[in-house]
């Protein structure tokens, strides 16, 4: 990488943009200890039965936020920048998500009522659905946040709400709560949030009494949704991959393996935190290099970030394939012992997953949004039909983990056959991409059956890094890492 890159990318670090962009990311990560060890904790002290019913109805509810702010967080940070009336905006935006938000809560109880007999499942459908209502208005008080550059309000308070969500686990060893009760404390919780938000992450903008009198006619939010509806289905199919798969196993399947897919899920979830957090680094520099219009340093760029990524996703799956057995019942108890099973399944998907985020970041900075929203479309049809037929005739959760990765394979290759075309890719290298993927992954399953689990591990990461750098290469590997994202160069007595 040139020095000119590498200077941009100093400048990068020192941007306003990135330092704000920044505590987004210590956000996600805090929020995922906190919200991983509340769950850890519900799996821990609820039954089966009860922690199973419990998720089916946040999951219900996770499904209908994806929709319900109806894509206009987008619409709004790209408006307020450019309008002369802000107050007038934020009044309009606020109005239109209060207004989704109450909508979308009836239809939370609809289809809760419409999919369930369970009375039970019913009663936690109402309960945790309030947060919609509430949701809404704090996404767009983050937007807000995001338009004035003012992230680090946001940051505090969400982790102040994960803290108090976590801190109310930690009262279930003092004071065993039934899960109705736990679920209104939950919703207190998220209330105040809200009012955090109102009162101190609004940027002082915000004024009750005004939002209160201001009117929205029925055309302006037809135009909104109109005008904002590829950003609706892309972030309604990203939910709807991964969650629709509850509804289906909730229906066709036992509670257990709701409790089960979820734990997987989980796991899965926070494997996949770390190249989301890179590509938020890396997509602005995508954009950067695509607008230079130096083709070249583009595509040597996409190419040196998608190796890091192809070494993330096997390095994980090895990780979990080896070690999922101990880890799962030391976190979740004994009686999910087999969703480490099913860890291993789903895992494979992670093969792909990183480096299928980075193309479709990549594409999105080639303004190819749309051909991206037409393969998450095609991924979605895909993974739902299998995952219904599939569970047809087979009541099975591998059923499930295998439709995801696939459908995510489909997605990978339709993306690679459009960089083949774009010339960003070539045939020969995406072809090496998936044999050496499966060589690599095959050849340590075979071997985990002969080879101490820890000592395959450990042996297995030390010869691929051998063969692949050599010791002069592997130190340069890690040197150039440093070189990329920290400095111009490395100091004396760094990496040496």
């Amino acid at each position: 990488m040139s020095n000119k890159l590498t200077r941009s990318i100093s400048v990068l670090f020192k941007n306003a943009v990135f330092k704000n962009s920044s505590w987004g990311f210590i956000s996600q990560i805090s929020q995922t200890v906190f919200l991983s060890l509340f769950f850890v904790i519900l799996a821990r002290k609820y039954t089966t039965v009860e922690f199973s019913k419990y998720i089916i109805a946040t999951v219900l509810y996770q499904l209908i936020t994806a929709f319900s702010a109806m894509g206009l967080s987008q619409w709004f940070i790209r408006e307020i920048t450019g309008t002369t009336d802000k107050k007038d905006l934020i009044s309009k935006f606020l109005k239109i998500q209060i207004f989704f938000g109450v909508l979308f809560y009836i239809a939370n109880i609809a289809l809760a009522f419409l999919l369930y007999d369970d009375h039970f499942i019913r009663l936690l459908c109402i309960l945790t659905g309030v947060n919609i209502v509430f949701d809404n208005i704090i996404n767009a008080i983050k937007s807000l946040n995001i338009a004035y550059f003012e992230q680090k309000k946001t940051f505090i308070i969400l982790t102040v709400d994960a803290a108090l969500k976590f801190m109310a686990g930690l009262f279930l060893f003092i004071y065993p709560l039934q899960i109705t009760v736990l679920s209104v404390l939950l919703i207190v919780i998220r209330f105040i949030t809200l009012n955090l938000f109102i009162k101190y992450g609004s940027s002082s903008v915000i004024n009750l009494k005004t939002l209160w009198k201001y009117r929205i006619s029925f055309s302006d939010i037809r135009h909104l949704v109109f005008l904002n509806w590829p950003f609706i289905i892309i972030s309604g199919v990203s939910i709807i991959n991964w969650r629709m798969a509850n509804i289906f196993i909730s229906k066709m399947m036992s509670i257990t393996d709701v409790a089960n897919y979820e734990i997987t899920y989980k796991i899965f979830s926070i494997a996949q935190i770390l190249p989301v957090i890179i590509s938020t680094t890396v997509f602005p520099l995508l954009i950067k290099l695509y607008n230079e219009g130096n083709f070249e340093k583009f595509r040597s760029f996409y190419k040196k970030i998608h190796l890091y990524y192809l070494l993330f996703g096997l390095f994980s799956f090895t990780f979990i394939y080896s070690f999922a057995g101990y880890l799962v019942p030391l976190a979740f108890g004994a009686k999910f012992a087999a969703s480490a099973i099913y860890a291993k399944q789903m895992f494979l998907t992670i093969l792909v997953f990183p480096t299928a985020f980075l193309q479709a970041n990549l594409l999105i900075s080639m303004k190819l949004e749309r051909q991206d929203m037409l393969f998450n479309i095609v991924m979605m049809f895909f993974n739902v039909t299998a995952c219904f037929a599939g569970l047809y005739y087979f009541r099975s959760l591998w059923v499930v983990n295998y439709s995801i990765f696939f459908s995510f394979l489909i997605f990978h290759v339709l993306q690679d056959i459009l960089l083949i075309k774009r010339k960003i890719a070539s045939i020969k290298g995406s072809i090496l991409f998936y044999v050496l993927t499966a060589c690599f992954t095959v050849t340590y399953v075979i071997l985990n059956k002969y080879v101490n689990t820890s000592l395959l591990f450990v042996t297995y990461w030390l010869i691929t890094a051998l063969v692949l750098f050599g010791k002069a290469k592997f130190k340069h590997f890690f040197r150039k890492i440093y070189v990329d994202i920290f400095k111009e160069r490395v100091p004396k007595g760094k990496l040496s």
